[in-house]
């Protein structure tokens, strides 16, 4: 007889290769780079357009925190001080990540402006763009609820995962990549965005797969004694 442990190691390969949110991922940021290429991007108008996929995820993620059920709150703490996996610190969380996430964004966009100078900062290709990203991560955000539902979610690992997905961004501009040539610069930038993006989907499905099971209804031990009928009189 098989164990269930083989059985999961023998398909565990497969296992990203068969998600349909990673692949449209995929394809979405391949047609980014595409429409980038074909209409001769500044690195100012790609920044831009994933300044919107970022905000997008952040706001999938605070929709997602809201909606756990069953949380741990393990080496998560708040001042210092641990919590418990209360509905309050569940709200307290997100606005918590509304706050820093959105203040991050705002310092982000004004230094994007700044690049774009005389630049229009909204396009139709962009529009089109975040509509691509917005779907894809809608798609992702209702898959991640369904998992989240079936086990018991880290909720200062939900808090930070966003984070991680920004870090090329942060590189490329440090790196001093704007002043590549423009095709080489906005190649390698999606490049690097891409695999960040479809690295870190893959370590978050995998973590939420390892996640505890939420908690069954209590019920009567299992040692009560049986319920039983009153004699008659």
């Amino acid at each position: 007889m098989t164990s269930a442990t083989s059985d999961e190691s023998r398909v565990e390969p497969r296992g990203w290769l068969a998600d349909s949110s990673l692949w449209s991922l995929v394809a979405v940021n391949v047609l980014v780079l595409a429409l980038a290429l074909y209409q001769h991007w500044s690195f100012g108008s790609l920044l831009m357009l994933y300044w919107t996929q970022s905000v997008v995820i952040g706001v999938a993620n605070i929709c997602r925190i809201l909606s756990l059920d069953h949380f741990s709150t393990e080496g998560y703490t708040v001042n210092g001080r641990p919590v418990e996996p209360t509905p309050a610190t569940k709200r307290k969380t997100a606005r918590f990540f509304a706050v820093h996430y959105g203040v991050f964004h705002a310092v982000y966009l004004g230094f994007i402006v700044g690049i774009l100078r005389r630049e229009p900062l909204w396009t139709w290709t962009i529009a089109l763009g975040t509509a691509l990203f917005v779907l894809n991560h809608l798609w992702s955000y209702r898959r991640n609820r369904e998992l989240d539902r079936r086990g018991t979610p880290n909720i200062g690992a939900l808090m930070f995962f966003p984070y991680i997905r920004i870090l090329p961004m942060h590189a490329i501009i440090l790196s001093g990549a704007l002043f590549a040539p423009a095709a080489f610069g906005i190649a390698l930038f999606a490049v690097l965005k891409t695999a960040a993006d479809v690295a870190m989907h893959v370590v978050e499905h995998r973590l939420l797969r390892k996640v505890a099971p939420a908690a069954p209804l209590a019920g009567p031990p299992a040692d009560a004694a049986p319920l039983r009928a009153p004699p008659r009189s």
